[in-house]
């Protein structure tokens, strides 16, 4: 058996050989221990640090993070290895076809010389492959386990394909503004499942505008949160340098100072 705490440089060999020796009798009493539902959120949280690491455009971050994910990948697959379903191997088997198989127009004699039609042929070949005849089967292939934002921007642009659209954003504007005033008649009611229903409506409906107006609602949603964090970030400290002790301080206070914030800001 190869030594691997004294080798220079390793491989994508390497990774499998040494997770199969970490899952062994004798080899890590956690990793051995471990199952797909066990380590499926730290699958999760490993590809939002590949994205934090693109956001932040940290090239040596992102290689190890990349490796992290391919950790994941190797550890799953390890599992189904011992269980006699698949291995490494089927994986990256599996992923050769698939693109050989939709990028007929590097690898057949398909013309595509359009982004567009690229993606065109894609779903087509995709939605073929898969057994997906009627446009509910491919909005029932959007994983429900998605963002909530990004999984109903998934679903309308499928309805949107085949024609079920507003022809512009004022529709859905009237829309959302519809839904608003449904929220308000649920909180009259006084009814919790209703309330969360339309409030359920808003936020679809908002995604809906989104689309129209060509905003990513995920990243848009992000960028509030981080303005809000930054703005009450400052307005904590500006109480501070008042002698203004938040808890005790009525809201009109809070909001003076929110205000002076905003109008530091420029918007």
């Amino acid at each position: 058996m190869v030594d691997f705490a004294f080798k220079e440089k390793y491989n994508s060999k390497d990774l499998t050989e040494i997770m199969e020796i970490l899952r062994k009798p004798g080899g890590c009493p956690w990793d051995s221990k471990q199952t797909h539902e066990s380590i499926k959120q730290n699958f999760i949280e490993e590809t939002y640090e590949v994205i934090e690491a693109i956001n932040k455009k940290d090239s040596e971050l992102l290689c190890e993070e990349l490796g992290d994910i391919m950790m994941q990948v190797v550890f799953h697959a390890q599992i189904e290895k011992e269980a006699g379903s698949f291995d490494f191997d089927d994986v990256c088997d599996g992923i050769c076809k698939k693109l050989i198989i939709r990028h007929p127009h590097v690898f057949g004699d398909v013309k595509a010389d359009t982004v567009d039609k690229v993606l065109e042929n894609w779903d087509e070949i995709k939605n073929r492959t898969k057994g997906r005849k009627t446009v509910t089967d491919s909005m029932i292939s959007v994983p429900r386990e998605l963002p909530a934002l990004m999984r109903a921007a998934k679903l309308q642009k499928k309805a949107a394909d085949v024609g079920f659209d507003w022809d512009d954003v004022s529709g859905a504007l009237d829309k959302l503004g519809e839904e608003i005033d449904e929220l308000k008649e649920a909180i009259k009611s006084g009814s919790q499942s209703d309330i969360d229903e339309e409030f359920g409506d808003i936020l679809f409906s908002a995604v809906n505008v989104s689309r129209f107006i060509k905003t990513d609602a995920e990243l848009a949603l992000t960028q509030a949160s981080d303005k809000f964090l930054d703005r009450f970030s400052k307005v904590e400290k500006l109480a501070g340098q008042r002698g203004i002790n938040m808890k005790e301080a009525p809201l009109e206070a809070l909001d003076a100072l929110w205000d002076e914030v905003k109008a530091d800001s420029g918007r």
